[in-house]
């Protein structure tokens, strides 16, 4: 579903190959940025770590039989290649690391841009339901409960509807963009090993309080692909000052904070190797999202059904076999995505079951469900833009459908009308009696409820009408939609500012 859209680009193999090296350069600059690693260093593994330089295949390959898990591999390719540029910082390539830091901190990276991109379609979607919500604020039309015409409604509340849940989905998918966390916790999460790098750091050096780093998820250096510039490549080196932090001089914390910063993602409270509340909340807010879009879909498969046509897509999809139809192609795919997501979530749920301070298989099970619910989603988010932005609205059928039970869908206006003068179970008795007899033989609600002599008595041919007017019994449809529309996108919090929605550097 994601082919050939913006989301695959950041979920497909190179995106993933990529966002390992952002990870493994990361680690670097950070241990430059806190002094236990050269200058020379930050920069020779920052210029290698281009993904065009390895073989995302081979790697995949290898893993098998080198560990199973592909940062294995990378790390010798990639040693290899900073190799070629300056022996002496071959030694730095991911130094103090476990393979996990390495891709749980680049599918945290994979999953960062995507949600960058999903929050934008939410938000662009989210939009053409407010028009619609606008525009047919009093556009009236049955309301269906277990499949059968109900009291009136109007497609601006419905259309609300549609836009609240796609605003929930936007704003769990953008705090939990917040939260992505960096992984760092060495071999069995104390970040051992980054103490002795500490304490063997070559003398009083000690690395600049600002390293290079870009401050946006990925951690692709802003700086030339020959190495850092600005303050980490001036050569001045001064010790940063962390007090009130929850640090102090613990250089493992200290680290592990410069490498969250770096990669431009959360910094942790404790290493999340066996503690995957991240890739569980992630999950449950792409399962949502779908499910919410799937909503939409849903609503949008049964309104365009021939004999209802109350709303069509755009410009429908083709069948191979018949040539006439215009089938509603977007919301079968947002469909088959809210089928396809809850079940790739529970999976990820399931891997929480995890043992130790690393698990065998809980871990690897997440790779592929993880980076499916997210084009799953991706592609879901940008098909619904789409869909709701070129959806067309009738009117006209809506009006017609709500003759087609000769006004029995306001049967409840009419009991409570009578209820206080009849008792509710006369009034009741005398309706549904009515209702009946409306159905039997095509009279309309009111010229079977005139003829009860009970009704007659209270109520004119012009108040029988005016009951069993649709436009007449909307309630708090309008209000709700004003004050759902009130509502407006979160923003991020701690001023991370939302990425455009796509296209939009362009618009005026």
């Amino acid at each position: 579903m994601a082919a050939g859209e913006a989301v695959w680009g950041v979920t497909g193999d190179r995106a993933v190959l990529q966002a390992m090296l952002d990870a493994e350069a990361g680690l670097v600059r950070a241990q430059y940025r806190v002094g236990v690693a050269p200058r020379g260093a930050a920069e020779a593994v920052t210029g290698a770590a281009r993904a065009e330089r390895f073989d995302a295949r081979s790697l995949a390959v290898r893993a098998a039989g080198a560990g199973g898990n592909p940062v294995i591999p990378l790390v010798a390719d990639l040693t290899r290649e900073v190799e070629r540029r300056d022996a002496d910082a071959a030694s730095y390539v991911h130094r103090g690391a476990t393979s996990q830091d390495i891709l749980d901190s680049a599918l945290m990276l994979v999953a960062a841009r995507t949600l960058d991109l999903i929050t934008a379609e939410l938000r662009a979607t989210a939009a053409a339901l407010g028009e619609h919500a606008a525009r047919h604020r009093g556009t009236v039309l049955p309301g269906r409960t277990l499949t059968q015409h109900a009291v009136p409604t109007t497609f601006g509340l419905k259309s609300a509807g549609w836009r609240s849940l796609v605003l929930d989905a936007h704003d769990r998918l953008l705090g939990v963009r917040t939260a992505l966390p960096a992984q760092l916790g060495g071999a069995a999460g104390t970040l051992a090993a980054f103490h002795v790098h500490a304490a063997h750091a070559a003398g009083p050096r000690r690395g600049p309080t600002d390293g290079p780093s870009n401050g946006s998820a990925g951690g692709r250096p802003s700086e030339p692909a020959d190495g850092p510039t600005g303050d980490a490549a001036s050569g001045a080196y001064s010790a940063p000052v962390l007090r009130g932090d929850g640090r102090g001089d613990d250089p493992g914390l200290t680290l592990a904070a410069a490498y969250a910063a770096e990669l431009g993602l959360a910094e942790p409270e404790l290493p999340w190797h066996v503690l995957r509340t991240p890739i569980a909340d992630l999950a449950g807010a792409l399962a949502f999202c779908a499910g919410a879009l799937g909503k939409v879909a849903a609503d949008v498969l049964v309104l365009s059904r021939t004999e209802i046509t109350e709303v069509a897509e755009g410009s429908g999809g083709g069948s191979s076999a018949m040539p006439h139809k215009a089938n509603p192609a977007r919301a079968t795919l947002i469909a088959s995505a809210a089928r396809q997501v809850p079940a790739l979530a529970a999976v990820l749920f399931g891997a929480m079951a995890a043992e130790d301070e690393r698990p065998a298989g809980a871990w690897h099970a997440e790779w592929h469900p993880l980076r499916e619910a997210l084009r799953l989603t991706g592609g879901a988010a940008r098909t619904a833009r789409d869909l709701c932005e070129g959806l067309t609205v009738f009117p006209g059928r809506m009006r017609d459908h709500l003759g087609l039970t000769g006004g029995t869908l306001l049967a409840e206006h009419v009991t409570a009308h009578l209820t206080p003068v009849l008792g509710r179970a006369v009034a009741r008795a005398a309706v549904a009696t009515a209702s009946r007899r409306a159905a039997a033989d095509g009279s309309g609600l009111a010229a079977a409820l005139a003829r009860d002599p009970a009704v007659a008595a209270l109520l004119d041919a012009a108040a029988l009408a005016a009951l069993t007017d649709p436009a007449g019994y909307l309630g708090s449809a309008p209000a709700l939609t004003d004050r759902a529309l009130r509502r407006t996108p979160a923003r991020a919090s701690g001023g991370r500012p939302i990425p455009p929605e796509p296209g939009e550097e362009t618009r005026g």
